[in-house]
């Protein structure tokens, strides 16, 4: 008998070598596209997490400096307090002496007097308080009555609302960045299990799932700001 096969078994031997190389050329490109979409994730996904810790990071320093700002402020407003309060019993002072009739004491309590209070005190005696009843009714009711520890109090209080402000947001934008790490995440997992799965649907199916994901995280992330300086 002659050796060898027939011309339709060779026809079907080539087919079959045929299907067979397409099916692997096949597998050896969804191997780059997993090798491929699985690098570009874990770049992104570094570079997403470390945009989170700096914009943390700049949240929790501003948040540092609202602190320190309402702590300042509130020195301020008891310095201006204190202050107010001394100018109050040094001018008691001086009216129980007014109202006794004793120029003595009158004189001593106005050497207390602060020289800012000074003014104001000049300038409410000018009123002429003894018969004018529309006076005000103290030296610290006057225009000329100022407390600088009470507008530096008012400016930190500004400083440190901004200052807050800008912590809250910054900490919103690294939640934002924090979640977009988190959506790269699934899609390395994804991926990463895609190779385990011996049938192409499978792995297609979890290679465009992941894609999807990437896009939306790419999205996520255009619209966010870059890391601070």
């Amino acid at each position: 008998m002659a050796e060898g096969l027939s011309a339709t078994e060779v026809g079907k031997e080539i087919a079959g070598h045929a299907k067979h190389a397409g099916h692997e050329r096949r597998d050896r490109l969804l191997s780059i596209a997993e090798a491929v979409l699985l690098s570009i994730v874990a770049l992104l996904a570094a570079w997403s997490g470390y945009a989170a810790a700096k914009w943390s990071t700049e949240s929790r320093v501003s948040l540092a400096e609202a602190s320190t700002a309402r702590t300042k402020a509130s020195r301020a407003n008891l310095e201006a307090m204190e202050l107010r309060n001394f100018d109050s019993s040094t001018f008691e002072a001086w009216f129980a002496a007014y109202t006794a009739g004793n120029e003595q004491a009158m004189a001593l309590a106005e050497r207390r007097f602060r020289p800012e209070f000074r003014v104001a005190f000049d300038a409410w005696r000018a009123t002429n308080p003894e018969t004018n009843a529309s006076a005000p009714r103290g030296p610290t009711y006057m225009p000329q009555y100022r407390q600088p520890d009470l507008a530096t109090a008012a400016a930190l209080d500004d400083q440190a609302d901004e200052a807050f402000d800008k912590g809250a947001s910054d900490g919103e934008t690294a939640d934002d960045y924090v979640r977009t790490t988190v959506f790269l995440a699934v899609v390395l997992f994804l991926v990463g299990i895609s190779t385990h799965f011996p049938l192409r649907a499978v792995r297609y199916g979890l290679i465009a799932l992941g894609t999807v994901l990437l896009i939306f995280s790419l999205t996520q992330l255009a619209g966010l700001p870059g890391p601070p300086d």
